[in-house]
């Protein structure tokens, strides 16, 4: 499985380098490298590592790719991005202590799925304005244009394999999560933040930590100025230095 990776040159493959992994995975959107003022700042000047993942759902390699994971094959973008978090560890770039993992919108759907479906994996899980409930996702906002990339949940075969996927039906009591930090918007007009909102009151009813920032403006991007945007970036990577970097 394909992957970007930005790291110092001096990197000693010893297992230690603390490494941010991105993914979307999703609607045939191209993740390649980009410039990243805060990103640079913020992680790669601090000795982190950063890490694009090219999963199948996205449109890196053609329409095919996007329709590997389509509807009931969502799991297969899943399973990519666990293939090149893995793949980081085995070349000892880094371990699982020292890994945390980004995505936003359906990359916020990817992050819930690794929370629930691997959480030893990673130390530290930035969900930024998610879907995470597969079920009711249809009946929010903008969600009823997405069935042909997810799936119908009210028709009953297509129910089951979201079911099956999505993070706020899975969460379980009792499981060693990682404390994830959710970030969503009020003015969201496209996922509604009661999927973040969900998520976090269902932890909250187990017992389990989170972090949960919700800003009142700023729609999709969870920030409408400049400002806002420098405010939200610092409280994830406050988050991802203190839960990665020593």
């Amino acid at each position: 499985m394909p992957y970007f990776i930005v790291r110092p040159k001096t990197l000693r493959f010893d297992g230690a380098a603390p490494t941010l992994l991105y993914g979307y995975g999703g609607f045939q959107v191209s993740m390649t490298p980009s410039y990243a003022g805060a990103l640079g700042k913020l992680w790669l000047e601090n000795g982190g590592v950063y890490v694009v993942a090219n999963i199948r759902g996205g449109g890196e390699f053609g329409p095919d790719w996007h329709r590997a994971a389509l509807k009931r094959d969502r799991q297969r973008a899943f399973d990519d991005f666990i293939a090149v978090a893995e793949d980081l560890v085995r070349r000892n770039i880094t371990s699982p202590r020292r890994l945390g993992i980004m995505g936003g919108s359906n990359g916020g759907l990817l992050m819930g799925a690794m929370l629930t479906q691997r959480p030893e994996l990673f130390r530290a899980v930035v969900i930024q304005v998610p879907l995470l409930d597969m079920l009711r996702y249809h009946k929010l906002l903008a969600g009823a244009s997405w069935m042909a990339e997810y799936g119908d949940p009210d028709t009953p075969a297509e129910a089951e394999f979201l079911r099956h996927i999505s993070p706020y039906q899975n969460l379980r009591p009792g499981v060693a999560y990682p404390e994830p930090f959710f970030a969503t918007s009020t003015k969201d007009d496209r996922v509604h933040p009661g999927h973040a909102r969900k998520m976090a009151a269902k932890m909250a009813a187990m017992g389990l930590p989170f972090l949960y920032y919700e800003n009142t403006e700023g729609g999709h991007s969870a920030a409408a100025t400049l400002q806002e945007r420098a405010k939200r970036q610092a409280l994830e990577f406050t988050y991802l230095a203190q839960k990665l970097m020593d």
